[in-house]
């Protein structure tokens, strides 16, 4: 996370920082935060965070979050770790419950209590890994019709005719 400045304002989705005059982020379209605004909601995940207990007991409630190989799963379990939430892996019913002997996936494991954060790591994660948090997603949503005169192309974004059924940016086929 960089450095608020609690004189400027801030978007909550794609986090642009504005002058304190500006009231909508240009791209998203919603209003802006304040950077005390800002600063507040730091201040409390961080207290969230660090107050988490990092203790798993038998009254902790657990659902599945993934499903994989034992080094996949390690892998995940290492990144909650880090952001202070704690999970466990579990065999499913082909496996020995270790991941020692090849046969079947793990489970990893989360408190339901922690499920809403933990899914926001993975996804941030994710976007890293798959350089997804440099992209334009606005138009991924996209869809070529051909009842239509032109369409946007999920791909790149480009306008072409639908007379067409490959974009003639990226040749993306239809």
């Amino acid at each position: 996370m960089r450095y608020t400045d609690p004189d400027l304002k801030y978007c909550p989705k794609c986090d642009e920082e504005y002058r304190a005059e500006i009231e909508n982020c240009v791209s998203c379209n919603v209003e802006l935060m304040s950077g005390q605004e800002r600063l507040a909601m730091e201040e409390a995940a961080k207290t969230k965070k660090y107050s988490r207990s990092m203790e798993i007991t038998s009254d902790d409630e657990m659902a599945n979050i993934r499903k994989g190989s034992l080094h996949d799963m390690k892998q995940l379990r290492n990144l909650l770790a880090a952001a202070n939430i704690p999970s466990i892996l579990a065999g499913d019913s082909d496996s020995c419950g270790k991941g020692c002997c090849g046969g079947g996936d793990l489970y990893l494991q989360i408190r339901v209590t922690d499920g809403e954060d933990a899914m926001r790591v993975l996804a941030d994660d994710f976007k890293v890994k798959t350089a997804l948090d440099s992209h334009d997603l606005s138009i991924a949503d996209a869809v070529f019709d051909t009842g239509v005169a032109s369409s946007t192309c999920p791909a790149c974004g480009c306008s072409f005719s639908t007379s067409s059924s490959a974009c003639p940016d990226c040749g993306l086929c239809f």
